[in-house]
């Protein structure tokens, strides 16, 4: 029997895989609702993009004390007014274009003509082909014209052709209004939508708040607030400096003498917001109507020289001054979303790619459940400095490894390259070979590629000179595993950087002679040991190796400080303090005098 408040029936559990395979099906059914239903919501996703960009306007109207609702009628009416104009002042310059069109055809014709004879020579070519040309009509119009006669004698039909009247006064009408029909019922929902967006504003932001996040109000809010101001800033950016590089193609393009320049302005404003590739669309219409119009070259070049100076300058000064470098998506995804875009809602697809996508990337970065579409689509990195490192040696790629580390040195110290990328790469690792997914084997490979990519870094000997007599001589002991190896090789090749001499010694290696330089002795800790393997350790070495520094470096700490135990001179968990540490310990007390022989690190020492 049920109680109250409880539900009928309960959704099954899916596992991994069925999630997947829902989220697949999910997708497909979203895209075929989109492409279906387009007449629909390219109205809806213009009106978004339009509230986005008159957001600001209203604000900035509502700080002055108008009220909400005549601010939003008063910016949308005069916006979609200027929209009205704009559209017929297109209409009287390709009315103007297309009218004009037939004088330049002898231009094109003696251009193209020009062009072949370049690329075949001389014209040799082109006047046989015409000689052949006229021979063969030579010998076949009489056998025509017998055809023709032989025709007109043996009582075949005659072709009878049936003209229609001239349409009247509605034909007429008829025939101009239908085709603006779809245009007009766009361009009234469009302002419809707008209107009610920005009149309910608060309202959809609520909404869309419970929907995305009602566990967490604060955070969502603060989080779509900041998406929605961000959002709104970037696109009425966006839209003031492509309408001044309209402008100045527009104004440049009159100079020259191009026919129609306020509408090849008004292009090339509007194909910009196509990243990549808009400015070239936009420059190759002006550039084809440059070659149809001028009889030489000189136009043609003009309007080249045109964009090739606008484009760049726009692109790579003043664009990076308003909104930066990157519109925070990544090439690949605006190209991708470009050509999705387009298959899905045809050219205006394509006008609208970069917006859209870029609302889903905030998106994604706002609300955790939709971070895959920032990951996806952003051009945030999607993988850390330290997981890159990571999986580059788990590739054994140290050249690309060695790139990244180069990248990340322009910025910051080789110290901050050990503690923050290559150590915590290192305790992935240790994570992976705990869990029993990284074998022996590949621990080795691990280790082997680091060292390669520690050989590319900056040689030591271009930061610090050869080692003084008085400086510490540094044994670096790995504890257990190939890892605790690796993280050995690191700290070996930040002390040489110093100036300071030591050496590395594995498993294989304990049973050798130490020798009186050395003083200091370091334990290399990847993986985890208990205090009784530590204390047992400890006590073998003071044993074995009398007189020296002992330093336990625990590196799979990540956070606190170890802790530290008896015969211990120092416990560490970074590089930097390692460094720390053997710069900083006292020099030990002299050896006894009966030590004549070199103490031998026997091999369970360690």
């Amino acid at each position: 029997m049920l109680r109250s408040g409880e539900p009928s029936f309960k959704l099954p559990v899916l596992g991994p895989g069925q999630d997947r395979l829902v989220t697949f099906f999910a997708a497909i059914a979203i895209v075929t609702v989109l492409y279906l239903g387009r007449d629909v919501f390219v109205p809806i996703a213009v009106a978004i993009l339009l509230a986005f960009v008159l957001a600001p306007v209203i604000m900035v109207l509502r700080r002055i004390r108008i009220p909400r609702t005549a601010a939003v009628v008063t910016v949308v009416l005069v916006t979609f007014l200027g929209l009205m104009a704009l559209g017929g002042m297109i209409a009287l310059q390709v009315t103007d274009l297309v009218a004009e069109l037939p004088q330049y055809r002898m231009n094109m014709r003696d251009k193209i003509k020009s062009l072949k004879e370049a690329a075949s020579g001389s014209g040799t070519f082109e006047r046989t082909m015409d000689l052949v040309q006229d021979l063969s009509r030579e010998i076949d119009g009489p056998q025509a014209g017998q055809g023709l006669a032989a025709g007109a004698t043996d009582g075949r039909p005659v072709l009878v052709e049936v003209h229609e009247p001239p349409p009247g006064t509605l034909g007429t009408i008829s025939a101009v209004v239908t085709p603006l029909l779809h245009p007009l019922a766009t361009f009234g929902i469009v302002f419809i939508f707008v209107l009610f967006i920005l009149l309910q504003r608060e309202d959809l932001r609520n909404r869309f708040v419970r929907l995305a996040g009602a566990h967490d109000l604060q955070r969502t809010t603060a989080a779509l607030d900041d998406a929605g101001s961000r959002l709104s800033r970037f696109f009425l950016a966006q839209v003031a400096l492509n309408a001044s590089f309209g402008a100045v193609i527009g104004l440049g393009l009159w100079i020259i003498g191009v026919p129609s320049p306020f509408l090849w302005g008004l292009a090339a404003a509007v194909l910009r917001f196509v990243p990549y590739i808009g400015a070239a669309i936009a420059a190759a219409l002006p550039i084809g109507l440059a070659l149809a119009v001028d009889p030489g070259w000189t136009m043609v070049l003009s309007t080249v020289a045109l964009f090739l100076v606008v484009e760049p300058v726009v692109g790579h000064v003043i664009e990076p001054l308003l909104y930066g470098r990157s519109t925070g998506l990544s090439p690949v995804a605006v190209i991708a979303a470009a050509t999705f875009w387009t298959w899905l809602w045809g050219p205006i697809g394509l006008l609208l790619s970069t917006p859209l996508t870029l609302c889903l990337v905030v998106l994604g970065r706002h609300v955790e459940s939709l971070e895959f579409l920032d990951v996806a689509l952003g051009d945030q990195p999607p993988l850390s400095a330290s997981e890159l490192l990571y999986q580059r040696l788990l590739a054994g790629d140290p050249l690309e490894a060695a790139a990244a580390a180069e990248e990340h040195l322009k910025e910051k110290s080789l110290a901050d390259y050990a503690d923050q990328v290559a150590l915590p790469a290192l305790r992935l690792a240790q994570r992976d070979a705990a869990r029993g997914v990284l074998d022996e084997a590949r621990q080795t490979r691990l280790k082997e590629t680091l060292a390669e990519l520690l050989d590319y870094l900056p040689d030591p000997g271009d930061l610090v000179g050869p080692p003084t007599e008085g400086t510490p001589h540094v044994l670096i002991l790995s504890a257990r595993s190939g890892l605790d190896e690796a993280a050995a090789l690191l700290f070996a090749h930040r002390l040489r950087q110093s100036g300071l001499r030591c050496e590395t010694r594995s498993r294989g290696g304990l049973g050798r002679p130490v020798g009186d330089e050395v003083n200091l002795l370091v334990l290399s800790y990847l993986s985890p040991a208990t205090p009784a393997h530590r204390r047992y350790t400890i006590r073998r070495l003071k044993r074995d190796v009398p007189g020296r520094r002992v330093i336990v470096a625990d590196w799979g700490i990540e956070q606190g400080q170890p802790e530290r135990l008896e015969g211990e001179d120092a416990v560490v968990s970074s590089i930097s303090a390692a460094m720390e540490a053997v710069a900083t310990l006292p020099e030990p007390p002299a050896a006894p005098p009966q030590a004549a022989a070199p103490a031998v690190l026997r091999a369970g020492a360690a």
